[in-house]
């Protein structure tokens, strides 16, 4: 069973600018970190970035529409969220050549030809 301990930080309210991400506690403390941190809401509309709900007992807001969790801990800490890697395409890659075709066929080139066929 989780709990949350008396002293730990707690969301009473969030709002989202178009440069920050402002976070009310508890406590009375106000924190806020730039909107930049969350690439999801930075991408998001204004009525995605105001639809949210508070998780874990204030530890955590989500924002269902976009799929994003953010937590107190993470804002005070200054932990930003990172954003997936991408697969990267490989623009020297070539089409697999066909074996039913005869004129396919890989050439030798000479080696003193560069990659442009000019001469060293």
């Amino acid at each position: 069973m989780n709990t949350v301990a008396i002293n730990d930080p707690r969301i009473q309210d969030v709002r989202v600018t178009k440069d920050e991400i402002i976070v009310h506690l508890t406590d009375g403390r106000v924190i806020s970190v730039p909107l930049a941190w969350s690439w999801r809401l930075s991408e998001a509309t204004p009525k995605q970035r105001t639809h949210f709900r508070l998780i874990g007992n204030g530890q955590g807001v989500h924002w269902p529409d976009i799929d994003e969790d953010i937590s107190v801990e993470g804002m005070l800490r200054g932990i930003p969220a990172s954003r997936p890697k991408s697969k990267s395409v490989d623009v020297t890659a070539r089409p697999l050549r066909n074996p039913e075709r005869s004129n396919n066929r890989l050439q030798r080139t000479p080696a003193r030809l560069n990659k442009y066929g000019g001469g060293k």
